[in-house]
């Protein structure tokens, strides 16, 4: 199973996804370009922004992908 498809699993799954998910979950660095591979195939994810706090304190911006629906056809 390629990383996409593990991570279309996931999103169906789990609703959503961050890239910390991904890493921990798959391994994956780069969440961005599979989140890429799968709008390409017609899947319907969104992007929202989340703040958090670093292991310092500091406030930190990461991203969470939400799947909407499955791939569109048209």
């Amino acid at each position: 199973m390629t990383q996409w498809e593990k991570i279309l699993q996931y999103l169906e799954d789990f609703g959503s996804i961050t890239p910390l998910d991904a890493l921990r979950e798959f391994g994956c660095m780069r969440l961005g370009a599979r989140i890429y591979d799968l709008k390409r195939r017609g899947y319907d994810i969104t992007r929202t922004l989340e703040a958090g706090r670093n292991r310092y304190g500091e406030e930190t911006r990461y991203a969470r992908y939400t799947l909407r629906g499955g791939a569109w056809h048209g």
